[in-house]
C-alpha cells in the first residue's frame, strides 16, 4: 500500500501570504522557515514566496539561510538570528545573510571574520525585552552600540536592523517590553542613522498587536496556516497541509491506516476526530505503524483517510490535535518522519 502523504496547497500557501500581509501592512513580512519550513520544505516554501513577491526570509540559521540563498540566487534579504561558529559567518557573509545579534561577544566573533574576509556584515542588533531568550541587556546596550558604529566606520559592520522577541505572555508584559524597545531604538538614533529594519513581533502578535508592529514582522507559522494553540482562527488563512494515509486493513468494522507513531503522530492523540469518505471519525488506537479509526458506512481497503488538515472531509487541524497534548501544531508537523511522502500541489 502507498506510505501516508503530506499533501501540500501551494496555491493556499500563496493565498495565506496574501492574506498575512494584508493583515499587518505597512509592516513589512518576513517570511520564517525554520524547521524545514515548519516540516513544508525550505525550498517549496521559499519559490513559493518568491512569486507572491515576498522579499524578507527568517531562516532561523544560518545554514538554512545558505539553502535559501540557493533558491533566491542575487534576490531578497535573509535573516539568520541563531548564534554560529566563526565558520557559519563566514558562510553568511559569502551568502550576503543578515546576521542577529545578541550578544557582545558574537559581535565581536563577526567583526572580526568581517575584517579577516574583507566584507561587510548586515547585522540586526538584539535588545533583550524581557523575554530573556538570547539579547543585550539594556544596561550593556549603549556600550555594544559604540562598538557596532566603531565597526560601521571601520568598514566591516552595517547596522541593518534592530530585534526582539516578546513572551506574548500578557499584553501588559508586552506593552512594557515595547517601551524597552522602543529605548534601545531611541539610543541607536542618537548615535548616528535609524536601521531600515525593526521588528519585534512575530506570528500571533503581529496579527492581534497592530500597536507592536514594526516595519518589519517575523511570521512563520501563520503563514502555513498554523493558529497559535488556544488562539482563534484566522479570517483569510487556512492550512496549507493535510496528512493522509490509506485504509489496509478492516478490523472488526473498523479502519486500519498506514500511519503510525513510528511516522511521528503522538499515541496520545488516541481519541482526535480524523477525517473519511463518510465524515467525521474517532481515532481509536495509534500503533508502530498503522491506527485504527472508527469505521464509516460502505468504506472499502484503499479509501483516504484525513488525520489533520484544514476540516474538508471533518479532520482536526494540526493546531487542535496539538491541544490535545499541551503543544503547538509545528510540533505535529515538524515531527513527522520521512516515510510520510511530500506531495505538493500544483
Amino acid at each position: 500500500m502507498s506510505r501516508p502523504e503530506l499533501r501540500i496547497d501551494t496555491d493556499l500557501f500563496r493565498a495565506n501570504i496574501r492574506a498575512v500581509r494584508d493583515r499587518i501592512a505597512p509592516s513589512e513580512l518576513m517570511v520564517v522557515l525554520k524547521d524545514d519550513a515548519y516540516g513544508h520544505g525550505l525550498r517549496w516554501a521559499v519559490e513559493a514566496a518568491k512569486d507572491t513577491g515576498v522579499e524578507w526570509y527568517g531562516s532561523y540559521d544560518v545554514r538554512s539561510g545558505v539553502e535559501a540563498r540557493r533558491v533566491l540566487g542575487d534576490t531578497g534579504r535573509i535573516f539568520a538570528w541563531v548564534t554560529s561558529t566563526d565558520e557559519e559567518i563566514d558562510d553568511a557573509l559569502r551568502a550576503d545573510i543578515d546576521l542577529g545579534v545578541g550578544s557582545a561577544e558574537y559581535l565581536a566573533r563577526i567583526t572580526a571574520r568581517a575584517a579577516h574576509a574583507g566584507a561587510r556584515a548586515r547585522i540586526h542588533l538584539k535588545i533583550d525585552t524581557g523575554l530573556r531568550r538570547n539579547g543585550l541587556l539594556p544596561a550593556e546596550w549603549e556600550r555594544t552600540v559604540a562598538d557596532v558604529r566603531a565597526g560601521e566606520a571601520a568598514g566591516h559592520l552595517e547596522l541593518a536592523g534592530i530585534w526582539s522577541h516578546l513572551a506574548e505572555a500578557s499584553d501588559d508584559e508586552d506593552d512594557d517590553a515595547q517601551a524597552l524597545f522602543l529605548d534601545a531604538v531611541r539610543v541607536v538614533e542618537q548615535s548616528g542613522p535609524t536601521p531600515e529594519a525593526l521588528h519585534l513581533t512575530a506570528s500571533a502578535a503581529s496579527w492581534w498587536r497592530p500597536e507592536l508592529r514594526g516595519s518589519l514582522s517575523r511570521i512563520g507559522a501563520f503563514c502555513y496556516g498554523v493558529r497559535s494553540a488556544e488562539g482563534p482562527d484566522l479570517p483569510g488563512v487556512t492550512p496549507v497541509a493535510e496528512l493522509t494515509a490509506t485504509v489496509r486493513k478492516i478490523v472488526d468494522g473498523n479502519a486500519q491506516v498506514g500511519v503510525g507513531s513510528f511516522d511521528g503522530i503522538p499515541s496520545t492523540l488516541a481519541g482526535a476526530d480524523v477525517g473519511t469518505p463518510g465524515g467525521s471519525r474517532e481515532l481509536l488506537r495509534i500503533d508502530e505503524t498503522t491506527s485504527l479509526v472508527q469505521g464509516w458506512p460502505g468504506m472499502q481497503i484503499g479509501d483516504s483517510v484525513w488525520l489533520f488538515g484544514a476540516g474538508e472531509h471533518g479532520e482536526a487541524s494540526a493546531t487542535t490535535l496539538a491541544e490535545r497534548v499541551d503543544s503547538v501544531g509545528e510540533e505535529i508537523l515538524t515531527r513527522l518522519t520521512s516515510r510520510v511522502r511530500r506531495v505538493t500541489t500544483p
